[in-house]
């Protein structure tokens, strides 16, 4: 079974199991969390998870802070692989805005938490020597 419906299969789905089935959302629980929340939009209303749609249906899906808008050209029963589940929809969503897109910046080595070297460093000098070991400390407790 290949999880496309053809002239033969069913011509709607419920919402759910169709963002599931086309991976916009990770799981079918996960997509029904969204429809609850308000987050999917079919034709512009607010739909329920177990609605069904058809072939020509307009969806808005937010998640992970950016708005997905795809028009449904497939119906989907299962979940197929990433390549088919593409070419069920066709993708009318704006691009992301450059700062979601763009990698999180890199911090400067050593202006986080102290580095092991820094660590002993501080150690010296608050009188701990750190080369004798947990076993000499005497407020180490066992």
């Amino acid at each position: 079974m290949s999880g496309l419906a053809g002239a033969d299969g069913p011509q709607t789905i419920r919402l759910d199991v169709w963002l599931w089935s086309a991976r916009l959302l990770p799981t079918r629980s996960a997509a029904t969390a969204a429809c609850r929340g308000g987050h999917v939009r079919r034709n512009g209303e607010p739909v329920k998870a177990a609605q069904k749609i058809v072939v020509g249906d307009e969806l808005r899906v937010r998640s992970r802070g950016r708005e997905r808008i795809v028009i449904v050209t497939r119906i989907l029963t299962t979940r197929v692989g990433a390549p088919i589940a593409r070419e069920a929809y066709e993708d009318h969503s704006p691009e992301p805005a450059p700062q979601l897109a763009a990698a999180p910046p890199r911090r400067e080595r050593g202006t986080g938490r102290p580095t092991k070297r820094e660590r002993r460093q501080f150690d010296r000098l608050r009188g701990r020597d750190s080369s004798r070991g947990p076993d000499s400390d005497p407020h180490h407790e066992h």
